[in-house]
Order: C-alpha cells, then sequence, then structure tokens
C-alpha cells in the first residue's frame, strides 16, 4: 500500500472503469468453507482499515521513504529528510526505541467502528518497512521487543490486542501483510543496497538466501493464523512479489494457512488472475460500474493511508456517498484510519465516524447484507437489494440543492406487480404511480421535504 498525498478534490472523486486488464480472468476460490465465507463477507460491505507503526512519530508515510524510488509521494519527511540515505534508514528503524503509544485503547476504535457500522476490521500486522506489531519468533524488529518502550505495555501485542478486541465486539478480522520485508537480510541484503522496492540481489544467483526468505515469511504467517484466534482475512500487499519475479510458494503458503482457517479468505492483491485473489481491491477508486467478481475499495479517511498531523478528512457525506455507490455496485468499502503516535486517532476521524453511524443506523439494512442490482436506464439512483427481497433506491443529496425533490422516478423493470414505497424514517407509504413506460413515479410531500429524516442520502424502499 502506497500513500497518497493529494488534494481532497482529487482523491475524492478517482474513479476507474476497469483497473484490472480485461483479459485477465477472476478465478473464484474451489474450497465450499472459503466460498460460503466470501459471500459472509458481502453481507459485511463496510469495515475498518488502520496503517499504523512507529512511523507514526514523524508523521510520515508508511515504508515508502525508505524505498529508493523517486516518487512525489515518497518523500522524507521529518527531522531526517535531508540526511544520507543509510543514516535516514537507520533513524528510521530507531524510531522503534522512541514507539511508546500509551493511549492505545482497542475498545475506543471498536466502539467508534461499531457505531459507524463497520462490520470489519483489516490492521497492518506488518508492512514493507517490516516492523512487526505482533509477537513473533523471526526477529527482534517488532513492537513486543524489550528496546520498544511499548513492550513493557499489558497490550503490547498490539495485534493482539485489536483482534481480541474486534473479534469479541462481533467483528471479523484482517490480517494486512506484506510479502516484501525492506528491513530483513534475505530480502535487502546488506551486501549491497536497496535500488528499488525488490530484492536487492539476483534470486536464481543467491538461491539459498530467497529460501531463507521464503521460510521466514511463511513463518511469519503461521505464527498469525496460528496464535491470534480466528482470522478471517489474510490481506496480502506488495504485488510486485509473485511468480515470475519474486516466487514466495503461494500454493504452499495458502495450504499451511488453510491447514489451521479453512474459512480463510486469502487477498493476494494485484497479483491477478490467480486462485489466490479471492477478491479485488481497487485502491483510492471507485469502479464506474457492477463488477462481475468480488471486490473492495480501499480509501483513506484522509489524503494519507498513516497518520499525518493535520490531516485533510473528508466529509461525512463524501464518505457516505462513496459507501453507497460502491455497495450499489457490488463493492465492500474498507475505509482506513492511521492511528497517531499516542495510539489514538485524530477526534476528526471520530467525529466522521459518529456521523456516518447516524445514517447508518437509520439506513443500513440498505448496506449490510445486500446485493447489487444492474439497472440500465439512466438515473441519479443507486439501487441495492435487501435479504427480504426489499429494493432500496438511494438518492445522494446534492450540495446546492440539499432539499428532497417533490417527485423522484424509479425505472421499471425493478418489481413486479404492485409495490409500496416508503422514505426510510417516514412511517407513512408515499404516492407512487405507474408511468407508461413502466416506471415510478413518487410524490413526496412538503413537510417531508424540509424535514427529511437524516442528511447527506435517502433511501426509499420497495416492497
Amino acid at each position: 500500500m502506497k500513500a497518497i498525498l493529494l488534494p481532497l478534490a482529487i482523491t475524492s472523486i478517482l474513479v476507474a472503469q476497469d483497473y484490472v486488464p480485461s483479459s485477465v480472468e477472476y478465478i473464484p476460490p474451489k474450497e465450499a468453507a472459503v466460498i460460503a465465507h466470501l459471500e459472509q463477507w458481502k453481507d459485511w460491505r463496510f469495515g475498518l482499515m488502520m496503517h499504523w507503526g512507529p512511523y507514526s512519530q514523524w508523521g510520515v508515510v508508511e515504508s515508502w521513504s525508505l524505498c529508493p524510488e523517486d516518487h512525489d509521494w515518497n518523500n522524507r519527511m521529518g527531522p531526517y529528510a535531508d540526511r544520507p540515505y543509510f543514516e535516514y534508514k537507520s533513524a528510521y528503524e530507531a524510531l522503534q526505541k522512541t514507539f511508546n503509544p500509551t493511549r492505545f485503547n482497542p475498545q475506543r476504535w471498536a466502539d467508534a467502528a461499531k457505531e459507524a457500522g463497520m462490520k470489519y476490521v483489516v490492521f497492518t500486522t506488518k508492512h514493507h518497512d517490516g516492523f512487526c506489531m505482533f509477537d513473533t519468533a523471526t526477529t527482534s524488529y517488532k513492537v513486543t521487543d524489550p528496546s520498544t518502550p511499548f513492550s513493557r505495555n499489558s497490550n503490547a501485542n498490539i495485534t493482539k490486542a485489536i483482534f481480541d478486541t474486534f473479534r469479541s465486539n462481533g467483528f471479523g478480522i484482517g490480517a494486512y501483510f506484506s510479502k516484501a520485508d525492506w528491513n530483513s537480510e534475505n530480502y535487502w541484503w546488506p551486501r549491497f543496497p536497496p535500488f528499488n522496492r525488490r530484492a536487492n540481489y539476483d534470486l536464481a544467483k543467491y538461491p539459498e538466501r530467497w529460501n531463507a526468505f521464503i521460510d521466514f515469511t511463511h513463518q511469519q504467517i503461521n505464527e498469525l493464523v496460528t496464535d491470534y484466534g480466528k482470522i478471517d482475512l489474510l490481506w496480502l500487499d506488495a504485488g510486485w512479489v509473485r511468480p515470475g519475479r519474486e516466487d514466495i510458494n503461494m500454493g504452499e503458503l495458502a495450504s499451511m494457512a488453510r491447514a489451521k482457517q479453512p474459512h480463510l479468505i486469502i487477498v493476494d492483491r494485484e497479483v491477478y488472475g490467480t486462485e489466490y485473489e479471492n477478491y479485488r481491491t481497487p485502491e483510492q477508486k471507485v469502479p464506474t460500474e457492477l463488477l462481475p467478481y468480488p471486490w473492495e475499495t480501499c480509501m483513506t479517511m484522509g489524503d494519507s493511508w498513516s497518520y499525518v498531523p493535520g490531516d485533510n478528512y473528508k466529509s461525512a457525506a463524501t464518505l457516505i456517498h462513496l459507501l453507497c455507490k460502491i455497495v450499489s455496485r457490488g463493492g465492500n468499502l474498507l475505509l482506513n484510519v492511521g492511528p497517531g503516535p499516542d495510539g489514538d486517532f485524530d477526534p476528526i476521524a471520530y467525529s466522521r465516524l459518529m456521523e456516518i453511524g447516524e445514517w447508518m443506523k437509520l439506513n443500513g439494512q440498505a448496506i449490510h447484507g445486500s446485493r447489487p442490482i444492474e439497472v440500465k436506464a439512466e438515473t441519479p439512483l443507486h439501487f441495492t437489494k435487501g435479504a427480504d427481497g426489499s429494493i432500496y433506491a438511494i438518492l445522494l443529496q446534492d450540495e446546492e440543492t440539499p432539499e428532497l425533490p417533490e417527485t423522484i422516478t424509479i425505472p421499471g423493470g425493478l418489481y413486479d406487480g404492485r409495490v409500496t414505497v416508503n422514505l426510510l424514517g417516514i412511517n407513512r407509504p408515499l404516492r407512487a404511480r405507474q408511468l407508461p413506460d413502466g416506471s415510478l413515479s413518487v410524490t413526496l410531500p412538503e413537510n417531508v421535504r424540509k424535514n427529511p429524516p437524516c442528511q447527506h442520502a435517502w433511501v426509499f424502499r420497495l416492497r
């Protein structure tokens, strides 16, 4: 996952018509337990992601400032920004020795996410920099090592504390894990400088070293699927680590993980056309149409994946609109918040989650457990279908015309026979008449238009 540091006006409107080459086939899972669990994941629709590590102390991009590639989004920041590369890298890695997020309280995060209507969490157990936010036997570059001040805290094993807390509150659990590791001597061999994001040596020339890295990676994932309770998603990042480039024996890894957790959904993101890509993950993008495979937009609440002081947070209206568009096109929204160095969210993030929650309390039935409906007609409405057969038509509030319109037109062909139309939050049915073309014209009384039941988006239920 790379940071996107763009103006809000840009990050809010990024779309993708087809971000995967059309020639790349989606290969669905074959295991019955995985197929069933993937359907449950579709029911969840809205989740929380968190990028967090010692880098939050500098308020810098997660991991990527270590990468010797010249991009606008991985510029160095912090007190060592202008120092020579290896001096910067040493100072970055030394952040382990000052990482002490004493305000860390996973219950507060779970409460806020539950209030917002979120159903699952994906946490960065290890990002590309290699720092482990869990207790591993493979390295001392971890939050539980004695050199890390937070290791003396009762919640030092941050991943376990998050997973146990969210699971006890009814959430699905996702383990983000980077397949690359820029701290491992078997990935970035200290004999050579790193040249880019990839392993810095010839894998064919030094196969023993690469095999040692494969064993290291498998052992870390084995720890996660063995010692951390039920894991619903193994969310693998660093798509350049793939067969033909840097093969980590995904078949063996998947078999090992599913021997422990048979239901496990594996998300080998951006490695298209393999059986380990159980769903696809457009990043900071919203596809413009219904896609024929399971997918999830991962998107930041602010402009950055990791904590940045004074980040530019999207409005609640923008976030609700994104959720409605994504779900109506068959996807899930995985919304990222980066905790700060003290171990807490920015107050603005809590405010946004609370405002989304107010909307979800009234309208969540159009989101959770829903499936998309393909509508050919041109319409400003976004449609979902509930498990009970109800059809939901969602009208996004226009900031320039904040009141409900006098009438809305619902395309025909979505319902059979007589239909009752309600605006969620209004108990009595609305007046609806069928037009000659089969569409339905719904009239909204003036008192409803001027006193709508909620803000940002209105949901009409047809049944």
